[in-house]
């Protein structure tokens, strides 16, 4: 019989090419083929547990063949909820369990309309695109003022689609539906005169329904015209309603200096300064909302006009100035005119006067505003005083410019609270569609609140598949749809989809997990803390990731992997993952599988849903992830490389098992948990079998005696303790050794030396 050790030695030097030749043996290849082509076609538990191949293969596989027999049991391992502490599988003492069905995903992923993290997201849009109406608002009237003066003709302007729409939008007129020939005539108009095209459209505009209502006049009983209810009389309404509300185009015309044929006169620019700055104020004011533009522009109309006050009437006259000074302090749009004047001319040296006794909740603010105007109880201002000092115009200034968006931003601080209630009640698309609140922020957020789209179109949009490149949000060729699509999970029927992130539920939740086990192993409880932190930040962030750049740009998160794999992250560069990501994983001479660490990496990367470019990918479909494919073949293979190896020497399977078991052991105690563990562990320490009667926690402290735990997770330690073990294994079973057997196997490289192993030999055999 070949020594214990040369024949461990013999598998494990290559261990690469020992797997390869176990799987090309016909039945572990008849067995592992039938696995990969049916798992994936398996849909439910029963199906699972009632397909012995498939059930015994995935047992055996993960070390649980002995339980095969127990299906109801196995059964609520699968039905466990792993981010549950309290699950069933959670509870078992027995790893196996645990990592038997996280290598599945019965019950592990959770249809839901939106994640935390793509919540925030859409959150953090909706935000960043209220911020950034001020930047925009800034940036298109440079943009104007800059450009407007390049342009020598109308057709010049028109063919500008961001001079064009400038103009238009300040004029309160919808690009979409404004005609060339319309917008030349109207800009080469003579306001002043009565023929110009814009005279003459308006007029003619005005006759037409003028001529509608003689029309019906002439037709109307006279009981019907008396009748305001009637068909005529509404008809009528409706017409002469479109004459009062006539598109004005007059100020359209009056912003350009264009000549009739379009063009400019020598000397001449298609605006003066005054043009410009009227267009430019009217663009601020046409926003959905108050910019710090419009807030300036309020600010120095309020400075340059307040000088000229003389009563409070004029202010009560004013609404520009009447919203300015309520919105300065802080007071609601329910204010009446009535209480501004009676604020305005308190007396607050008499205690019974109006601000000094109204206001309830805002009597503060009725006091300070009094205090900031000088007007007498009669309203008028006495002789040489103003309506405000500086010192008054400056703090009421300031106030402005202060809350002047404070109503914007509770009702902005509204929605979202709306939003977050509302989206946890949504179960599908015609719900999330329903919704105005939701569907106001979402489509504000991606920048289509303006696009007026149906229902309809959306709904198309959202049931999207996005792994599909022919999918309909695609076709539409705009980035903003294909955002709003990504915001949510729902699938092609409109219900709700499982989020698709860069790593699933269960993965996120092992790759935690084996962080904070790697890095508190042998640490202390500050270790935990701190590792337990870290995970936090890794399972928000995760799910954040869009692409393996993504990922591989925060390497904060690259080196949290390698710690969770039980890698040293100063050992790996960002390129040489790269590498393993990109690699092809069936090609045996790819990069992933020419390297040292080819099974960790290949557990690294498939727990990862990326396709060949790096974009996300669907999981793989069916019941296991491509993680739990490639752990269950892999183990089923050293399983059965052990078990053959078992039957011609035990001690090369218990070598090997405890090869590859070693990186899980933690503690003594888990040696004591194992029975193959623990006599690896006693032949190699000569641990008498009368200690295995001893109280546990007596062996528990012996061991860390005789072993410092952590060496297992050292693999020069490793091998060194295999090595020996293996020597003494053969001494104390009596197996024969040569000599030449111990040289010819080159021992010498593994920590024992030929003379050593040969002297355990001769002290078995008596020999001198």
């Amino acid at each position: 019989m070949v020594s214990t050790y040369i024949d461990y030695n013999l598998i494990t030097r290559d261990m690469k090419t020992s797997l390869r030749r176990t799987a090309e043996q016909t039945l572990v290849a008849r067995e592992t083929e039938y696995y990969k082509e049916n798992i994936g076609k398996v849909t439910s538990i029963d199906e699972f547990l009632d397909d012995f191949r498939l059930y015994s293969y995935a047992m055996k596989a993960h070390g649980l063949e002995d339980m095969t027999y127990a299906k109801a049991f196995m059964r609520k391992v699968l039905e466990s909820d792993l981010t549950d502490d309290s699950s069933y599988a959670n509870m078992l003492t027995d790893e196996r369990y645990r990592n038997f069905a996280l290598a599945f995903s019965f019950s592990q992923s959770t249809e839901v309309v939106q994640s935390d993290a793509q919540e925030d997201a859409l959150i953090g849009l909706y935000s960043q695109s209220i911020a950034n109406l001020d930047d925009a608002v800034t940036d298109d009237t440079n943009y104007f003022n800059a450009a407007i003066d390049r342009v020598t003709t109308v057709d010049q302007l028109w063919q500008d689609e961001k001079l064009k729409d400038y103009v238009l939008t300040a004029l309160g007129f919808d690009p979409d539906y404004m005609s060339y020939a319309h917008f030349k005539g109207v800009v080469t108009s003579d306001v002043s005169d009565a023929g110009s095209y814009v005279n003459t459209e308006a007029a003619a505009y005005k006759q037409g329904y003028q001529d509608k209502i003689d029309a019906v006049k002439a037709s109307a009983s006279a009981a019907d015209l008396a009748d305001s209810t009637s068909a005529a009389s509404k008809l009528i309404a409706q017409y002469q309603s479109a004459i009062n509300n006539a598109p004005d185009y007059t100020p359209l015309a009056a912003a350009f200096n264009f000549q009739d044929d379009g063009t400019l006169a020598a000397g001449d620019l298609p605006m003066t300064a005054t043009q410009k700055a009227s267009v430019n104020e009217a663009y601020a004011f046409a926003q959905p909302r108050l910019s710090s533009a419009a807030a300036r522009l309020n600010q120095e109309y309020y400075e340059s006009t307040i000088g000229s006050i003389t009563s409070v009437g004029d202010i009560l006259s004013d609404s520009r100035l009447f919203a300015y000074i309520r919105i300065a302090y802080g007071l609601p749009s329910s204010l009446l005119t009535s209480t501004m004047e009676n604020i305005l001319t308190s007396d607050l040296s008499d205690s019974t006067s109006y601000a000094n006794t109204q206001g309830g909740e805002n009597n503060a603010a009725y006091k300070e505003l009094a205090a900031a105007f000088n007007f007498q109880t009669d309203g008028t201002l006495a002789s040489g005083d103003t309506a405000q000092t500086t010192t008054q115009i400056t703090k009421t200034s300031a106030y402005w410019m202060t809350r002047y968006n404070d109503a914007e931003e509770a009702a902005d601080e509204s929605l979202i609270a709306s939003f977050k209630t509302l989206i946890g009640v949504v179960t599908d698309v015609d719900d999330l569609l329903a919704d105005t609140k939701i569907m106001k922020l979402a489509l504000t957020a991606v920048g289509l609140q303006n696009e007026g789209d149906t229902t309809r179109k959306l709904k198309k949009v959202l049931t999207s598949d996005l792994t599909d490149p022919k999918s309909y949000v695609y076709t539409l060729k705009d980035e903003r749809y294909v955002e709003l699509a990504k915001a949510f999970n729902i699938d092609t029927d409109g219900s709700l989809g499982v989020p698709m992130l860069a790593q699933s539920e269960s993965e996120i939740l092992n790759t935690a997990k084996s962080y904070v086990v790697e890095k508190s192993r042998f640490g202390t409880e500050e270790d935990k803390t701190k590792a337990t932190e870290e995970s936090k930040y890794y399972s928000a962030e995760i799910e954040k990731i869009e692409s393996l750049d993504d990922l591989l740009a925060d390497r904060r998160l690259v080196d949290f992997i390698l710690v969770a794999a039980g890698l040293d992250p100063e050992e790996y560069t960002t390129d040489y993952v790269r590498q393993m990501f990109k690699s092809d994983l069936d090609d045996a001479k790819s990069f992933i599988n020419t390297e040292p660490d080819t099974t960790i990496f290949k557990q690294i990367v498939t727990s990862y849903n990326f396709d060949s470019d790096g974009n996300l990918a669907k999981p793989m479909e069916g019941i296991q992830t491509k993680r739990g494919l490639l752990e269950t073949e892999d183990l089923y293979l050293n399983q059965t490389l052990e078990e053959q190896q078992g039957e011609e020497n035990a001690g090369v399977r218990l070598a090997l098992y405890f090869r590859r078991m070693a990186s899980g052991v933690n503690t003594a105690y888990d040696l004591l948990a194992d029975s193959a563990l623990l006599q690896v562990i006693q032949t190699t320490f000569s641990i008498p079998e009368e200690m295995s009667s001893a109280d546990v926690d007596v062996q528990h402290d012996y061991i860390n005696r005789v072993l410092d735990i952590e060496d297992l997770h050292d693999p020069e330690k490793l091998d060194k303790l295999l090595v020996r073990f293996t020597a003494l294994y053969d001494v104390e079973n009596n197996i024969d050794v040569s000599a030449a057997e111990l040289i010819m196997s080159g021992s010498g490289r593994n920590g024992i030396s030929a003379d050593t192993l040969l002297s355990l030999t001769q002290l078995r055999t008596g020999g001198a």
